[in-house]
């Protein structure tokens, strides 16, 4: 169940569309993308983040509680507003246990919401479709590259969105669409709300304290480089498929 999908903003005006706007990096990248003159209209499930970031970030924010799983959802939003942009960054925080104590259910929760979801939206862009020289950018994760055992399905559901960018833009390419397909893979940190989940449970998995563990993986990726990130790659006609983002910027994966 979702708001009324509201009105379109006036044409002069770039608009993009965030999932997962409510907190976090969803947040970051909301409040970036309306630092520099952007409407975003921001996606997520609790309607009272949602107007807290209202509140934050004035008129060029519009709150759209719903979910971001949601196909009917993303085909109208696509189609009413026409974005420029689309950050796919809606997730979930996985149960962290190791997989021996992982239930089915909690192992496969990432799959159904994180990997959904861009499956979802990327469907629609390509359906619709976005205009040429539109972005699509995927929030996937180093989880991909690296695994995550405490998280169960966490990483394969990271590295899925990485395989769906591709295809993605695969498609892109073979139809002349124009459209830009990104993938970013930001290191575990604490301000979001699965790297805090991480940092606690690999910290208690280590024998160590939070600030002991975090002092050993060397600068932390914060909430304005993840906007920044983003608002980089966007803006970039000759930007990577892929990077990492570390606690020092963008790395471009090959």
């Amino acid at each position: 169940m979702s708001d009324t999908i509201p009105s379109a903003v006036p044409t002069t005006i770039p608009t993009a569309v965030v999932t997962g706007a409510g907190r976090g990096f969803g947040r970051a990248i909301a409040a970036a993308l309306v630092a520099r003159g952007t409407h975003v209209i921001g996606i997520a499930r609790t309607g009272a983040d949602l107007l807290a970031v209202r509140e934050e970030l004035g008129e060029r924010f519009t709150p759209l509680t719903g979910d971001a799983t949601d196909e009917a959802l993303a085909a109208e939003v696509i189609r009413t507003h026409r974005p420029g942009l689309l950050v796919l960054n809606a997730g979930t925080v996985p149960p962290m246990a190791p997989v021996q104590e992982q239930t089915w259910e909690s192992f496969g929760r990432a799959w159904e919401v994180d990997t959904r979801h861009v499956f979802t939206w990327t469907g629609a862009a390509l359906r619709e479709p976005l205009a040429p020289g539109s972005v699509v950018v995927s929030m996937s994760s180093g989880a991909a590259l690296f695994g995550s055992p405490l998280s169960g399905g966490y990483a394969s559901a990271k590295a899925a969105v990485r395989y769906i960018r591709s295809y993605a833009a695969g498609e892109s390419e073979r139809a002349g669409l124009g459209i830009r397909f990104v993938a970013l893979l930001p290191n575990m940190t604490p301000v979001g709300g699965v790297g805090d989940a991480g940092v606690t449970g690999y910290a208690a998995q280590a024998g160590l304290d939070r600030e002991t563990f975090l002092a050993g993986r060397g600068p932390i990726v914060t909430l304005e480089l993840i906007g920044k990130a983003v608002t980089e790659v966007a803006d970039d006609p000759d930007a990577a498929a892929e990077y990492r983002v570390e606690g020092t910027g963008l790395v471009p994966l090959a």
